[in-house]
């Protein structure tokens, strides 16, 4: 089966020491996959690398067959907005919009076509759960404000779904809710998940655990 994220030879550092070397990684498609380490062990780092949000020193990274490390700034941005959702911690949703607003915009940078937005927004908030689509993002409970955020990441039906942290503020119920939210979204659209977390609980979760030091070397602290 071909890979939906392919990484050879992957070589990223920064200062005080950091520094990442990743042999290889694969993820199939649909797979549920753990990046699993202490804070601070790189595990970011790999996301926002395999994102295009930071530029790899050496080695190949394909998402979906493009490679994007290799890739113009503005066509690192099409291929995210694209091929990849995701979801972060603080969840960065803009406050003024509705939470339709914010679903509707990862369509745009998709270049899906206007028509679609709002039905394809509402269809999916009224599938995770938020009973209040044109209320700003601002009046919205935390717990509704991830649910939006899990609707923006996968709008687009991407790939690859990169998840950094998303638990690491809520308590274990909640945790496990939001971790559900996210599985079934991913499971109901296709994409892969790949996801970063320093807590033990979560591996029981995922089909794959990677601990991030067996695939990174480091000097010093990162």
């Amino acid at each position: 089966m071909t890979s939906v994220l392919s990484i050879r030879n992957l070589r990223f550092s920064r200062g005080h020491g950091f520094r990442l070397d990743l042999p290889s990684l694969d993820v199939r498609p649909g797979e549920r996959v753990l990046l699993a380490g202490p804070s601070g062990c790189g595990k970011s780092t790999l996301l926002w690398l395999v994102a295009g949000l930071l530029q790899a020193e050496a080695g190949e990274i394909l998402v979906a067959g493009d490679r994007i490390d290799a890739m113009r700034e503005s066509d690192r941005d099409r291929v995210r907005a694209r091929r990849i959702g995701l979801v972060f911690q603080t969840h960065q949703l803009l406050p003024a919009f509705t939470a339709e607003e914010n679903v509707s915009l990862a369509l745009l940078a998709a270049d899906e076509p206007e028509r679609l937005h709002a039905s394809r927004a509402r269809e999916l908030l009224a599938a995770l759960g938020v009973n209040r689509p044109d209320a700003p993002i601002a009046e919205l409970s935390v717990g509704q404000q991830q649910r939006v955020a899990v609707a923006r990441a996968v709008a687009c039906r991407p790939a690859l779904v990169l998840a950094d942290e998303p638990t690491a503020s809520l308590d274990p119920d909640h945790a496990g809710a939001t971790m559900k939210l996210l599985e079934d979204a991913c499971r109901n659209t296709g994409a892969a998940l790949l996801c970063a977390s320093h807590d033990p609980a979560m591996q029981a979760r995922f089909e794959r655990v990677v601990p991030v030091a067996s695939l990174v070397t480091r000097r010093d602290a990162a």
